[in-house]
């Protein structure tokens, strides 16, 4: 099922590059040049524009459909899961986990070692 609909997402990705290919150009930007457009108003409705809108309106469900299909088919379970394989961290003992305690302190007062490494 997910494939099907994926070669048609991409079939109307085509056809959506190709359809707003083809139209005729309004010239400038933001439909400046005059002939309607999205900044000076309704424009003339053409076959063109209207079979845009309609695989605009197929390629966003396609769209919202893969979504879906993906997200059920993630049901909270991850790679590793699926896979049947338990992390590394997993099998390591609780004490190997945690650093000891005296790396993380800073140094006492009576230590003569210097804060910052020396390039020996």
């Amino acid at each position: 099922m997910e494939n099907v609909v994926l070669i048609v997402h991409l079939f109307l990705a085509l056809g959506l590059i190709a359809v707003v290919l083809m139209q005729r150009s309004e010239g400038g930007g933001l439909g400046m040049g005059g002939g309607g457009g999205a900044a000076t108003g309704r424009s003339a409705g053409t076959a063109l524009g209207k079979v845009t809108w309609i695989l605009a309106i197929a390629f966003i469900i396609t769209s919202i459909t893969l979504t879906i299909i993906a997200a059920q088919k993630a049901a909270g379970t991850s790679v590793i899961d699926q896979l049947g394989i338990t992390p590394p961290a997993q099998n390591a003992p609780a004490d190997d986990l945690v650093p000891p305690g005296g790396d993380l302190l800073p140094p006492t007062s009576g230590d003569d070692a210097p804060l910052v490494p020396s390039a020996d």
